[in-house]
């Protein structure tokens, strides 16, 4: 078995395509095995090239499964359906449907998930581990507390869950297991780019619990939900350019943000041996203590740079529009100007765009219409207070004339259009390093994702360990979700996490039962892009029905 590309005379597009020799009487012809995808330059192929690897190690891995007995009548349908399809000759008035079952999300992200997070609880209780599939596939399919987690799997996917059971599965995900998880996940993402992760996005964010009693994880602290009174966890998460993870970690709600960065830093460099990469990040890691310590590390970094907390001096110089020179895009109509700071150790790279330049005199003029409004209603300043955190207990003793200050009006506008970024790579030209810090929305849009579509908070535990549980499991599913969203871009096209869960989800089977015990399954139709979603995973998907037992 090996991998072969196929080139289309007077055209860019290469085929990717899995091919395996067999004979044919005194012949050996080539059969292909899995078509992969088309590329249309050689980044592309490149990529495909990695994917198709990955796949035909899979394949030759499947020559030798492991012996497996479905417990659930459900897993009973989708074992079934491997087989040869036969004529089935039976009375349909004499059928009852028995049960109807989801079966899309077990087949295609229960595959994913096999072939990532295999044996993940290191053999603890197969039972256990069965478990963990099924509380990972229903994070994915409808994210919800625990105990609705077993009722949605009971009643959509015909799988029954004790609860009891799934505590105690989590109460085994320790420390021990957490670092298992992430490693699995950073070597089967390293697996899919080939062995070539050369950029690391990292971000944090928080995530706060239903509850107001603080222990040593749960802690009061900066909440960027504006929850200043809760408790609340500090999660650190780090994903390549393509948005796959690579590792996380969860602090104390109350530490400072930018203390996250270098032990979640030294923790994947140990694990996971990842050396030479350049670390983006936004401008919540922009302090000396930070960079220095990068530098002592002998990492490479990106970092977002606070333009207004610079000296006065260098200020002025920034805003010099003639310092402004190097144009990269026409459309986008965008300048840079390279400053190097720290005996040219660092670069501060500013960039003045036009388009965001408007967006910046927009929001502020915006914002400035709805403080006139106010103004008007009342001259009172205690209104014009931002009602979060403590502010709204604030009390103004006697009344003051309140106005807009034109003058820092006139100083803001000065920075329309501006961000900066400081690194001290050698090797990336400014362009470049501009590039890499704008691929930082990967990780942001990752967040969305666990946070809206797998929905890891509210968090409902209680204790430390059943608090890590749940993000582990969350970055299980996460995993999962980033890891299918990648491989369908790649081969068939860009659909979001949530398209993907849509489609799956309608991917159903109908049980139905005969008098004579018999069981047989009527698959429903599928849309197209859940079948492309079966064909891109190796699996054919028919509507055919099918019998059971």
């Amino acid at each position: 078995m090996f991998i072969r590309v196929k080139t289309t005379p007077n055209s860019p597009r290469k085929s990717v395509q899995i091919v395996e020799s067999v004979r044919d009487g005194n012949k050996v012809k080539q059969r292909i095995v899995r078509y992969v995808g088309i590329a249309m330059d050689d980044q592309e192929l490149e990529k495909l090239k990695d994917l198709a690897e990955l796949i035909k190690s899979k394949i030759e891995d499947e020559k030798h499964p492991s012996l497996f007995s479905p417990e659930k009548l459900a897993e009973l349908a989708i074992e079934a359906k491997k087989q040869k399809e036969k004529d089935l000759f039976v009375n349909l008035r004499e059928l009852r449907e028995e049960q109807r079952a989801i079966t899309g999300i077990h087949e295609i992200y229960g595959k994913i998930y096999r072939e990532i997070f295999s044996s993940v609880l290191e053999n603890r209780s197969e039972k256990s581990e069965e478990i963990l599939r099924h509380i990972v596939m229903a994070r994915i399919a409808n994210p919800s507390s625990k105990r609705a987690s077993v009722m949605n799997l009971e009643h959509d996917f015909g799988i029954s869950l004790n609860l009891d059971q799934v505590y105690r599965m989590m109460d085994k995900i320790d420390q021990k297991i957490c670092d298992s998880m992430q490693e699995k996940a950073c070597m089967a993402t390293k697996t899919l780019l080939g062995g070539k992760i050369d950029v690391i996005f990292f971000d944090a964010t928080t995530l706060y619990f239903e509850s107001f009693t603080e222990d040593e994880l749960k802690k009061n602290g900066y909440s960027k939900d504006l929850k200043f009174n809760q408790p609340q966890v500090l999660l650190a998460l780090m994903v390549t350019k393509q948005g796959l993870p690579i590792g996380y970690e969860a602090f104390p709600g109350s530490t400072y943000e930018g203390h996250t960065l270098l032990p979640l830093l030294e923790k994947i460099k140990e694990k996971h041996l990842i050396d030479k990469v350049v670390f983006v990040s936004d401008s919540g890691m922009f302090n000396e203590k930070n960079l220095q310590l990068l530098e002592e590390k002998g990492y490479e970094y990106i970092v977002g740079a606070r333009l207004k907390n610079l000296p006065k001096e260098l200020q002025k110089e920034l805003l010099d529009s003639s310092r402004y020179k190097d144009h990269f895009s026409d459309e986008e109509e965008e300048k840079t100007s390279v400053c190097e700071l720290e005996n040219n150790q660092r670069r501060l790279i500013v960039s003045h765009n036009t388009k965001r330049a408007r967006k910046d005199a927009c929001d502020r003029e915006k914002a400035i219409e709805k403080l006139l409004q106010k103004l008007k209603k009342n001259k009172a300043p205690k209104t014009l207070l931002s009602n979060y955190g403590y502010k709204k207990f604030l009390k103004i003793n006697g009344t003051a004339e309140v106005s807009l200050d034109e003058a820092k009006l006139l100083e803001q506008e000065k920075w329309d259009g501006l961000h900066g970024v400081i690194s001290n790579s050698k090797e990336l030209t400014a362009r470049e390093i501009l590039a890499q810090y704008r691929g930082l929305w990967q990780v942001e849009e990752s967040f969305r994702i666990t946070k809206h579509d797998l929905k890891v908070r509210p968090i409902f535990h209680w204790t430390p360990s059943r608090i890590r549980a749940h993000i582990a499991i969350c970055f299980l599913a996460f995993t999962c979700v980033r890891h299918l969203e990648y491989r369908t871009a790649l081969q068939y096209k860009k659909i979001s996490p949530e398209q993907i869960r849509k489609a799956l989800m309608r991917i159903q089977v109908s049980i139905l039962k005969h008098p004579n015990g018999n069981r047989y399954a009527v698959p429903s139709q599928g849309s197209q892009d859940s079948r492309k979603l079966y064909q891109l995973m190796g699996s054919h998907y028919s509507t055919a029905p099918y019998q059971i037992s």
